[in-house]
C-alpha cells in the first residue's frame, strides 16, 4: 500500500448508519466494498442476519434493492427506520404531538408506573427522564406507524451510552453498544458515585432526528421483515431467482449472545425489565459447533430459492476457538451442502484485538478472529 493511499481520507458514512449502533463488527465499508464488486445497479442484495441493516441500507444507497430480515425486534426496528424513513417535517410534528399528549397526564401517572420497575431502572435514568421514557414506551405504536418507528429506532440509539463524555445520551454512564446487567451496573455506578443526567427526551430526539436527517436518505425503500432467516424463501417470495448476492454476517459462534446484550433496548420495545435467554431466539449464541453449522446449513437452505444462478454469498463470521482451516472447511461444507456446485473464491482472516466495552465491561469476552468468506453460487 502506498503513502498516498495512506493519506486519502476515509469515506463519509450516511448518518443514518449510525442511528443505532451497537455492533461495529459488519461495517459500512465492508458491505458496500462487497456490493460495489459484485452487483450492478439495480440487482437485489440479501442479509437474512440484517442487524443494523447495513447491508440493506448500503444496497439502497448503491442504487440496488435492498431485502432482509432478523429474529429480533431491536434490529428490525433500527433497520426498518433506516431504509424507510419519514420526513423530518412529520417527525417534528409527531414528537410535538407526543410530548402535550404527555404533559397532559398527571404528574403521578408515570411516578406509579416506576414503582413497579426494578431498582437498576432508578438508577440508570433520572426520574423524569424515566417517566418520559415509559411515556414513550407505551405511546410509540412502531408496529405499525412508520413516523413511530422512526422515533423509536433514535430512542433505542441514545436510551443507554457515554453520559459522562457526551450529551447524547439518556442514562446513567455506560456502553452505547450493549447494556450492563443490573446488579453489575449498580455496583459499578454505587462505586464510583455516579448518578444519571436529567434529560429532556423531547429534546433530544428532536436534535438527532434533525442530525440524522440532515444528508437525505436514498431515493428507493428497502423491505426488512421480522423473522427467522430460516424462513426467507417464504416471506420472499416475490424475490424467487432474483437475489444477485447475500452479504451478510451471522451470529458469532461462542462469542456473544444479542439478546442478552440487547436486553435494555428489548425492554423499551415492550419487553420484559431483565435480561433474558432463549425467548427472542435459540440461535445466537451456539456453543456447540455442530448445532451451529446445522444451523447455517438450515438458514443457506432457507434462502437457496432466491438466489439467482451465478450470484454470490459473502459471510463474515467469528468465533475464539476455531482455526482458519477448520472454519473454511466447516463452512464451505455447509454452502456445498446447498449449492453443491459453489466455489470458495475468498477468505481472509482478522484479529480483534479492542472491544469498546471493555472499561465497563472488563471481563467480557470477545472474539479473537473473524472470517470473510466469499462464495460463488451456482444455483
Amino acid at each position: 500500500m502506498s503513502a498516498t493511499s495512506l493519506d486519502q481520507p476515509k469515506p463519509k458514512e450516511h448518518r443514518l448508519h449510525a442511528l443505532c449502533p451497537y455492533y461495529a463488527m459488519f461495517p459500512p465499508k465492508f458491505a458496500r466494498d462487497n456490493i460495489l464488486a459484485l452487483t450492478k445497479k439495480g440487482d437485489t442484495v440479501l442479509d437474512p442476519f440484517c442487524g443494523r441493516g447495513t447491508s440493506v441500507f448500503e444496497a439502497l444507497l448503491q442504487g440496488r434493492s435492498g431485502i432482509g430480515s432478523d429474529v429480533n425486534p431491536v434490529a428490525v426496528v433500527v433497520s426498518q427506520a433506516k431504509t424507510g424513513p419519514s420526513r423530518l417535517s412529520i417527525i417534528a410534528r409527531r414528537l410535538s404531538e407526543l410530548e402535550a399528549n404527555f404533559e397532559s397526564f398527571p404528574a403521578h401517572r408515570f411516578d406509579a408506573d416506576t414503582f413497579f420497575l426494578p431498582k437498576f431502572f432508578r438508577y440508570a435514568f433520572h426520574r423524569e427522564t424515566l417517566k418520559q421514557l415509559l411515556f414513550l414506551r407505551s405511546y410509540l405504536d412502531w408496529k405499525h406507524k412508520p413516523v413511530d418507528r422512526f422515533i423509536t429506532a433514535l430512542v433505542l440509539g441514545h436510551l443507554h451510552g457515554e453520559s459522562n463524555d457526551s450529551p447524547s445520551y439518556l442514562s446513567n454512564q455506560m456502553s452505547h453498544t450493549i447494556a450492563m446487567k443490573p446488579n453489575y451496573a449498580i455496583a459499578y455506578w454505587t462505586r464510583h458515585n455516579m448518578r444519571p443526567p436529567w434529560k429532556d427526551a423531547f429534546d433530544l430526539l428532536r436534535t438527532k432526528a434533525a442530525y440524522r436527517l440532515e444528508e437525505s436518505p436514498p431515493d428507493r425503500m428497502g423491505t426488512v421483515i421480522h423473522s427467522d432467516a430460516r424462513k426467507c424463501a417464504t416471506r420472499f417470495s416475490g424475490y424467487a431467482s432474483k437475489v444477485s448476492a447475500v452479504v451478510t454476517s451471522p451470529p458469532y459462534l461462542d462469542v456473544t449472545r444479542f439478546e442478552e446484550d440487547q436486553w435494555l433496548r428489548l425492554w423499551f420495545l415492550g419487553g420484559p425489565p431483565a435480561p433474558t435467554y432463549g425467548n427472542v431466539s435459540r440461535d445466537d449464541r451456539h456453543t456447540n459447533r455442530d448445532r451451529y453449522f446445522t444451523f447455517l446449513s438450515e438458514v443457506w437452505g432457507g434462502i437457496r430459492p432466491l438466489m439467482r444462478n451465478n450470484s454470490y454469498l459473502v459471510c463474515r463470521i467469528g468465533t475464539r476457538h476455531i482455526s482458519p482451516e477448520e472454519m473454511a472447511t466447516r463452512l464451505t461444507e455447509t454452502v456445498k451442502g446447498v449449492w453443491p456446485k459453489s466455489e470458495l473464491m475468498n477468505l481472509s482472516v482478522s484479529g480483534i484485538s479492542n472491544r469498546q466495552t471493555s472499561i465497563l465491561l472488563p471481563d467480557a469476552a470477545g472474539c479473537v478472529n473473524e472470517y470473510d468468506f466469499t462464495f460463488g453460487i451456482a444455483a
